[in-house]
């Protein structure tokens, strides 16, 4: 069986895929995936020898870019004509085609598989952007929702008419391009009847979704066997466990001086760092041997092993996190993190930020809840509950689904 997995945006919209792709091949089936031209990708789908069919500009260079809100409908057409070429090219041959990214760059996979007959999935690594009444939608910069609406179902009909205004041309334009008929709401064509929530129930419990089946498989985790560095390893054991800063693909979101004001703020506690570099390049602030840089690491080794992390609450990190028992301090700064962040204090493993701007004094009160005994006590037990079959059981189902 050939199956093509397609996902467009950063590595947390990419990892979860090679976790899948990962657990497809040790049943037998053959796996492409279409994902952004980034080395790092690059290199995740290389240690599992997997190809990547590259699609897109970088991710990395696309989020450095931060186009302005006015041009995101003209950005979005342009990543879907590209999608409808390559995926095209990508799937042939294909039996089966598993979908998730950007909004618009998914509804051009699907069509994709639409226009072919291949039989396709939508998934998503977070719930929020399907339709419930028990939330308000996310907001698409530059069209915020009216805070005088308290009716959750008119805000959804809000979003979908924003996603409509945003994508809706240009998706309809590549469609009729390869003699697909226009769809009249981009959203609900993407999700389809039954989308795939691929989160774990413990950390993510599903809300009222009268509207879809929805099909929860638990996280997609890739495991990672890669050893620590020496040098990490002799940092780990000259003395007790540090605490782990790290932005991932957000960090360029955060402020200037997160850096600075993080290790300031972990030195006050008692403590030693370990710094992420990220996509923004963090840094260390001195050369004091408190505080040590890490640049690609396996954050499940490594997060077994210290006292905390502080991080931007994506989804990945956050489950990596929570499974290895690690108390958190999540510091959002867009889309879903904000929603990771209080499930993180809601479960009484962590601490959730209040806003994207961290001082040395909000950071520190963090800080001091998440390194507290309790914390540490409540997440090691919520790590024992959280399930680490996801990819195999999306896996089997997608190629018992398929035959």
């Amino acid at each position: 069986m050939r199956v093509l997995l397609s996902t467009y945006g950063s590595r947390g919209d990419v990892e979860p895929m090679v976790g899948l792709a990962f657990r497809l091949r040790e049943l037998g089936a053959e796996v492409r995936v279409c994902a952004p031209p980034d080395k790092e990708f690059e290199g995740l789908l290389a240690g599992i020898g997997v190809p990547l069919v590259p699609v897109g500009p970088s991710a990395r260079a696309l989020t450095k870019e931060a186009p302005p809100a006015s041009s995101i409908s003209q950005r979005a057409a342009e990543l879907v004509a590209n999608q409808v070429d390559v995926v095209t090219a990508a799937a042939e041959g294909c039996d089966a085609m598993v979908v998730t990214g950007m909004l618009p760059t998914a509804a051009a996979a699907l069509s994709v598989a639409e226009k072919l007959g291949i039989r396709s999935v939508s998934v998503t690594f977070q719930q929020l952007t399907l339709p419930s009444p028990q939330r308000r939608p996310l907001a698409y910069p530059g069209r915020p929702l009216p805070k005088d609406v308290a009716d959750n179902r008119v805000l959804w009909e809000m979003d979908a008419e924003s996603i409509n205004t945003l994508f809706g041309e240009g998706l309809n334009t590549s469609r009729a391009s390869i003699g697909l008929p226009p769809v009249d709401s981009v959203r609900e064509y993407v999700i389809g009847d039954q989308p795939w929530l691929a989160t774990d129930p413990t950390l993510d419990p599903l809300t009222d979704m009268p509207d879809f089946d929805v099909v929860q498989t638990g996280a997609w985790i890739l495991p990672d066997e890669r050893p620590l560095a020496a040098d990490l390893v002799a940092f780990l054991e000259a003395g007790e466990p540090p605490v782990y800063v790290g932005f991932g693909s957000m960090a360029m979101h955060a402020s200037a001086d997160v850096a600075q004001v993080a290790i300031e703020a972990i030195r006050a506690q008692g403590r030693r760092a370990i710094v992420r570099r990220g996509w923004a390049d963090l840094a260390l602030i001195d050369d004091r041997d408190d505080c040590f840089v890490v640049g690609e690491v396996n954050q499940q080794a490594l997060f077994g092993r210290v006292a905390a992390v502080v991080h931007h609450g994506g989804a990945g990190t956050t489950t990596t996190a929570t499974r290895a028992g690690a108390p958190q301090v999540v510091v959002p700064q867009i889309a879903d993190q904000p929603y990771w962040a209080a499930r993180v204090a809601d479960l009484g493993i962590g601490a959730a930020h209040d806003g994207p701007t961290p001082t040395f004094e909000s950071l520190s009160v963090a800080l001091k809840t998440a390194l507290t005994p309790e914390t540490r006590t409540r997440a090691t037990a919520v790590a024992a509950t959280i399930r680490t079959d996801g990819a195999a059981v999306a896996a089997k189902l997608l190629l018992d689904w398929s035959c």
